[in-house]
């Protein structure tokens, strides 16, 4: 069989974005990491499955519009009369820059849960990609294991972006034991810098490279904002620099990043080289850095 696809499992946002100062005014966004590789995967022409759980208010359906219209699957989503879109609402500061403000969920404890996962995807698509944005719930990390298990018994690769919100997590230590315990059940994984020291309780980039080699994952990735990217796999490591953009917006940079590493892993397979793991690390940075020139996540 003929495997095409990457599946994203995880949780839709609505972003609102403040349009001035006075943060009184917003403009409305798809968002949410997990939606945000499924468009761009899908606007690059590769089949893209999202599982997640929509209600039916209002933005509810705004989310499920924007997703038709992009062409993502989300026939394998579930709906529920309950549930409510999460928002989040950025804020800007006096130098113009834009920050997380604060994150509404008015149903916490509404997921997809294990029990409505369907298989079919998982039988036909070739990449599983799945990030920590959920995982501090337990009826969220019930639906990913059952994920895992179908993507393992299918043959998948399997993607986690760690993706760390620390205000979602009871605490920090709980926060790195879960999403450490994830990271050892992947192929491939995406972190920011400054996770992987959260992670790894290093203090330079070098520490942490070190420190997260012993745990055996085949491909981790690192962005660095402007200083760049760096790849490890097994005991190669390879630095990529930026991109130098005028920049706008930088939410959804690495969820950009991780779109075009996907990709890559999806379209050309395993990188055997070091020249072909630099290749993609360095189109996934391009990518992230063409993200941040307009407003939006997308």
């Amino acid at each position: 069989m003929n495997k095409q696809g990457i599946i994203s499992l995880g949780e839709a946002i609505v972003d609102f974005v403040a349009t001035g100062l006075t943060n009184t005014n917003y403009q409305r966004f798809l968002g949410g990491a997990t939606v945000n590789v499924a468009v761009a995967v899908k606007r690059q022409e590769i089949p893209s499955v999202y599982l997640c759980k929509l209600g039916e208010d209002e933005l509810s359906q705004f989310v499920a519009e924007e997703l038709r219209r992009e062409n993502v699957d989300i026939s394998y989503s579930t709906f529920s009369k309950t549930k409510k879109m999460c928002s989040v609402f950025i804020h800007e500061n006096e130098q113009g820059d834009r920050y997380f403000h604060s994150y509404v969920n008015e149903t916490p404890d509404d997921w997809l849960t294990a029990v409505e996962l369907n298989k079919q995807p998982f039988i036909q698509s070739k990449v599983f990609y799945f990030g920590s944005g959920t995982l501090f719930h337990p009826v969220a990390r019930k639906t990913t294991d059952q994920a895992l298990a179908f993507a393992w018994e299918m043959n998948m690769q399997v993607a986690f972006d760690t993706n760390i919100r620390l205000k979602r997590w009871e605490s920090e230590e709980q926060c790195r034991k879960t999403i450490l315990s994830y990271m050892k059940r992947t192929d491939i994984v995406k972190m920011a810098e400054d996770e992987l020291l959260f992670l790894t309780r290093s203090d330079t980039l070098e520490q942490g490279l070190e420190s997260i080699s012993t745990m055996n994952i085949p491909f981790v990735f690192i962005t660095r904002g402007k200083e760049g990217a760096v790849a490890l796999h097994e005991k190669i490591v390879v630095s990529v620099p930026a991109m130098d953009v005028k920049v706008v917006d930088t939410t959804g940079a690495g969820d950009a990043f991780l779109a075009a590493l996907l990709v890559e892993f999806h379209t050309h397979g395993l990188p055997k080289t070091r020249d072909q793991l630099e290749r993609y690390t360095q189109i996934a940075n391009e990518a992230a850095a063409l993200s941040t020139t307009k407003l939006g996540s997308l």
